[in-house]
């Protein structure tokens, strides 16, 4: 028998159910039962789809109602003391608070999983912090499982993943050092797990595919030899990345299965060719959404099933988290582009084709045959598609002239002459970009794509709310503006629909973090503007108003990073396609009196390898795509970019290297912490760390604005630091946006008086 098993499913359901409930509970609109019956309802749909497909064990305590690292951190009794709550007794409520704060703390940290578009919440550690099991959140959602007649395996992030994930807080030291105190409360909670029943209990630690410090590499053997002391079998679950370097420590782990990822890093397997317990080949891609070509698959596993027998599982090679629902209802797609539609599989298809390779192992491939000769059909069909390829795209970046990527001067000589006309107050305070998307937006472009509101009509409620924007923002006495990207859907399919080489879904949301979703494009071909995006939207606004209005696009990077992206030729020359594609728009923008333009790209550190061996190569591609998207503008043009929610200190030289006039940062979290290190590296740049959370409804006090500040002007010179919230508006509401910002504006001037 082969063991096919999923590592972990989508949290909110079909049609985006959880996020809708989770906003109507914040709202006071649902009671917390609503709540609570509702996630138990996706989770048995999860649950019983595993098994539908003949599933050997389902995946359980994956589902979270924000954010599994958080549930790992009430489950340790490693949350935030500064919050005064009681881990052992948590509310829902409380729960809620720890994720988006309250009037008292700051939300915890949130950053990127790994290099996915996951944002995952930061433990704090202090040199204190004391564990305590409280295994509730796993053993409810086994007892539920089981309830059902379901054969279950519980899934929690392991030990050294989790510690390495967090942070140092207060009074310095190595968060290492909490290890000792730490596993014996993951013991007391496998054991609880132990006593449920279950056969195996799946462990990640996805930090293995890091480059990890000797000591942490080193305590492996240790932590799992106490962790295998419970009554159960532990599955050790790698992802992401290649381990074959720590193949003899895998080896040697007292665990009693160990979980490869076969998509990112199929040459990791022949260093386990000797491995003699379970061994889970990860063959679909958690990811992406491309059709997997069975017959390549089965040609690598059916030598490992000869081999390994009844010891090798099939899996995805990740949790399918990242990857939307259901292709079925992509109705809309499959008619109006029904040979890319035969190239895509989303999560339900993913783990039919797990059935499949199952079934073909076990009764030979003339049982699926069916099956095979349609998944090859796919393979073929798209190795030979017209749709993709486009000649004049590939001539236009192999012919870019020399040093197309560079300014025309240097930052010294461009910011003079961009101050010359900007002529702009110290300290420039400015939004990053969006402002709230109301319900009167959201309802006129759901009206216009049902058909039920005209062009003239919708581009008229688009104008009436970019002129709400305008007008709030000069109220507010804001130095330079933006149009509040009312028109935008989101930052990155709003382009999508603009450019050629992308395709859409309707319902292939993911999971960004908490309740926010993202939908994807799909980048199947080469990438081209063939007309103006954004240009008419900024001039309007501009139109409206005597100060300067800033245009808004999404950087190559990002746009990279948050699509799903084609996997037939390098991710670099998808970058470097979008990034010459965007340089049009930033002409145009430029041309038509745009300029200051902002080109986000919040998205290049969650790209970067997750091997440092990796990272220059990436680093000189992604840097290359983002400097061609403003290829060829005038040293008074003020380029901004934006970044959010990663960790940058170690690639400030590469960030340096964007050259981009202005960069602004998230900050308030961290307490300025990631502008200490621009600080220290001496960024040559203007910068504008973000003083205050966008992710939280709650007004920040001018006293706490003001200490940030105050933080920042001792590391940067007062000329070159701009004030800005950490990100964009887009999910506030309109009354906590303008006190928020009219804090942020009165801090403000205070300081330049006080600056003179």
């Amino acid at each position: 028998m082969t063991t096919f098993h999923i590592l972990g499913f989508p949290r909110v359901g079909a049609k985006r159910e959880l996020k809708f409930a989770q906003e109507r509970y914040w709202r006071g609109e649902i009671a917390e039962q609503d709540l609570l019956d509702l996630a138990k309802a996706l989770r048995e749909k999860n649950w019983q789809h595993q098994a539908a497909e003949n599933a050997d064990f389902v995946a359980v305590g994956d589902f979270t109602f924000y954010d599994h690292i958080l549930d790992l951190q009430v489950a340790t009794g490693a949350i935030p003391a500064r919050f005064g709550f009681d881990s052992q007794n948590l509310t829902l409520s409380q729960y809620f608070q720890l994720a988006r704060g309250n009037k008292d703390q700051f939300a915890i940290e949130m950053t990127k999983w790994f290099d996915t578009n996951y944002h995952y919440l930061v433990p704090e550690f202090h040199k204190n912090t004391e564990f305590k099991a409280n295994p509730a959140h796993y053993v409810n959602q086994i007892r539920e499982a089981k309830a059902l007649g379901l054969k279950v395996k519980p899934v929690i992030v392991g030990p050294l993943t989790f510690l390495w994930l967090g942070k140092e807080k207060g009074e310095a030291f190595n968060r290492f050092e909490l290890l000792n105190k730490l596993v014996p409360v993951y013991r007391e909670i496998l054991t609880a797990l132990a006593a449920e029943g279950v056969e195996w209990i799946q462990i990640d630690e996805p930090a293995l595919a890091l480059d990890l410090p000797a000591e942490w590499l080193a305590a492996y053997q240790a932590v799992y030899a106490e962790l295998s002391q419970v009554d159960a079998k532990l599955l050790l679950a790698t992802y992401f990345g290649s381990v074959a370097e720590h193949a003899e420590l895998l080896k040697g782990l007292a665990v009693d299965g160990l979980h490869l990822d076969l998509v990112r890093a199929p040459e990791q397997l022949a260093a386990f060719d000797d491995y003699r317990k379970v061994l889970s080949a990860g063959v679909i891609d958690g990811r992406n959404i491309w059709r997997a070509n069975l017959n390549q698959v089965l040609d690598l596993l059916e030598p490992l099933k000869a081999k390994l027998g009844e010891r090798l599982w099939i899996a995805p090679s990740c949790s399918l988290l990242h990857t939307p629902f259901d292709l079925a209802v992509e109705t809309q797609l499959q008619a109006n582009k029904p040979e890319l539609y035969q190239w895509l599989a989303f999560t339900l298809q993913k783990v039919e084709e797990l059935s499949v390779i199952k079934t073909a192992l076990e009764q030979g491939r003339t049982a699926v045959q069916a099956q095979l000769v349609a998944s090859q059909a796919a393979a073929d069909a798209r190795a030979t598609s017209k749709e993709i390829h486009r000649a004049e795209v590939a001539a236009r970046l192999a012919n870019l002239p020399e040093g197309a990527d560079r300014r025309k001067s240097p930052f010294a000589a461009r910011i003079a002459k961009q101050n010359a006309w900007l002529n702009l107050p110290l300290l420039p305070t400015t939004n990053i970009g969006s402002f709230p998307q109301t319900s009167e937006i959201r309802h006129a472009r759901a009206s216009f794509k049902k058909g039920e509101l005209s062009l003239a009509d919708y581009e008229a409620a688009m104008k009436k709310e970019i002129e709400y924007v305008v007008r709030r923002q000069e109220e507010l006495d804001l130095d330079v503006l933006v149009h509040g990207e009312a028109e935008r859907n989101d930052m990155v399919e709003y382009f999508g629909e603009l450019l050629d080489g992308f395709a859409f879904t309707k319902f292939g949301w993911v999971q960004s973090y908490g309740s926010r979703c993202v939908k994807p494009p799909v980048i199947y071909g080469d990438v081209a503007r063939p007309e103006p995006m954004t240009v008419r939207w900024s001039q309007y606004a501009q139109s409206l108003t005597n100060k300067v209005m800033k245009g808004m696009l999404t950087g190559p990077v990002t746009i990279l990073q948050w699509s799903f992206v084609r996997n037939d030729i390098p991710r670099s020359t998808v970058c470097k396609q979008i990034g010459v594609a965007l340089s049009d728009e930033v002409l145009d923008l430029e041309a038509a009196g745009i300029k200051v333009i902002q080109i986000d790209e919040p998205a290049i550190r969650e790209g970067l390898p997750l091997k440092r061996s990796d990272w220059d190569a990436y680093l000189q591609w992604a840097g290359e795509a983002f400097r061609l998207s403003y290829m060829g503008v005038q040293d008074d043009t003020q380029i901004h970019t934006h970044m959010c929610y990663s960790e940058f200190n170690d690639i400030l030289p590469a960030i340096a290297g964007l050259d981009a006039d202005v960069i602004t940062i998230e900050t308030s979290r961290s307490d300025m912490e990631l502008l200490t290190a621009f600080a220290d590296f001496k960024y040559p740049n203007d910068i504008g760390p973000g003083v205050y959370d966008i992710h939280s409804p709650r007004v920040p006090k001018a006293e706490e604005i003001e200490h940030l500040l105050r933080k920042a002007l001792k590391v940067v010179p007062k000329e070159r630091l701009w004030v800005n919230p950490d990100c964009g508006l887009k999910t506030r509401g309109w009354k906590e946006t303008i006190e928020q910002l009219q804090v942020m504006v009165e801090v403000t001037k205070k300081l330049r008086v006080e600056l003179g």
